[in-house]
């Protein structure tokens, strides 16, 4: 008889059960605040789902352990070129499956704190705080994690649930609700396998509101070894989603030719992959710019960004802002209102000049 429902047989066809809740962690869930549960009855009552359907959010009940349409999954799809050439892929949960994420997300993964280097996707932290360390200092080492969100596993994820203290049995039922296998025939927009392959296996989906959480979790070693090799050479780290950086005074710069291969080989020890041809190393003569910010002498942004901003907004006020809403938005007002946020978290002054020319644009033209 199955110790539980949707308990896992010892072999194919089989009429022996594995008990996989037995090792689960009371203590270390209690440590982080975590809600107790061990089995997918209790974890199906926590998410306020039934279990049918929970199993069904899981994929229990796809052929091949993947959905075989676009139709069956439970994300929806869809494929942006890169700045750097090629295309990522986003994965938006439908909304029952992006509800239980949610509840994931906030009675669990938000009660486990990141690394104190990670700060993308951080309560409490921001591209400045990111780039705050790195202000005024000879060169600025940026190093950049190829398909950072693909290359995060389902056992890796699971991994994380089990590190928490649940049992196994509750960590493959939460990595299987935060991880997407892509439908059997998703095409690419390229006609490249390669393209769509990177997703092939289960992996995190970059659009579920998990995804950020558990990236920075499943990085949390890697923060640990590149924050000890920083404090090792006297040089600063910082993380902000897949963007690494490092930065140094005049003395440190001979250390470089140590600092970048170590680094490359802690990556690769960590099973994640760096982007080459992203590495950049900034001397204190060019412009160094972290998360979007020049760091040279204080927190700012760039001048040709806002001279663009600005004649953005002018146009707008001139021609219309339909004139000048090349990209689409949906939502243009709301789109140029946050560019304009940006400024004025950073640079408050220019903030200022660039909200008074967006005051004046009439927006029924």
């Amino acid at each position: 008889m199955a110790p539980y429902r949707f308990a896992r047989c010892t072999e194919a066809g089989g009429s022996e059960f594995v008990d996989l809740t037995r090792d689960h962690d009371p203590a270390r869930l209690d440590s982080f605040g975590l809600p107790a549960f061990r089995t997918p009855e209790e974890l199906a009552r926590w998410l306020g789902v039934p279990l049918g359907q929970l199993g069904w959010l899981a994929g229990r009940f796809f052929e091949n352990q993947r959905p075989q349409s676009e139709a069956e999954a439970h994300y929806h799809f869809h494929w942006v070129s890169k700045k750097t050439g090629g295309y990522r892929l986003i994965e938006a949960p439908k909304p029952l499956l992006k509800q239980v994420q949610t509840q994931i997300l906030r009675g669990i993964l938000d009660k486990v704190p990141a690394h104190t280097n990670a700060h993308g996707f951080v309560q409490g932290r921001s591209i400045l705080s990111n780039a705050l360390p790195h202000v005024g200092q000879a060169w600025v080492l940026k190093l950049d994690l190829q398909n950072f969100y693909p290359s995060v596993s389902h056992s890796r994820v699971v991994a994380i649930f089990r590190a928490l203290g649940y049992c196994r049995e509750i960590s493959l039922w939460l990595g299987r609700l935060t991880t997407s296998a892509i439908p059997s025939n998703l095409t690419s927009p390229d006609s490249r396998m390669a393209t769509v392959w990177g997703y092939r296996n289960r992996h995190l989906p970059q659009g579920a509101p998990t995804s950020p959480a558990l990236a920075n979790l499943s990085a949390f070693g890697l923060d640990v070894r590149l924050s000890a090799m920083a404090s090792q050479y006297d040089v600063r780290y910082t993380r902000y989603a897949d963007d690494m950086t490092f930065s140094g005074k005049g003395r440190s710069i001979p250390a470089l030719r140590e600092i970048i291969p170590f680094a490359r080989q802690i990556v690769s020890a960590e099973r994640f992959t760096i982007n080459r041809p992203k590495q950049r190393v900034l001397r204190r003569h060019q412009q160094q710019n972290v998360t979007g910010l020049v760091v040279n002498q204080k927190l700012s942004l760039s001048r040709s960004d806002f001279d663009t901003l600005k004649a953005i907004l002018t146009n707008c006020i001139h021609q219309g802002p339909a004139s000048q809403n090349r990209d689409g938005h949906e939502n243009f007002a709301s789109h140029l209102r946050g560019r304009i946020g940006h400024w004025l978290s950073v640079n408050p002054s220019r903030g200022q000049k660039l909200l008074m020319l967006f005051q004046k644009i009439n927006w029924s033209r």
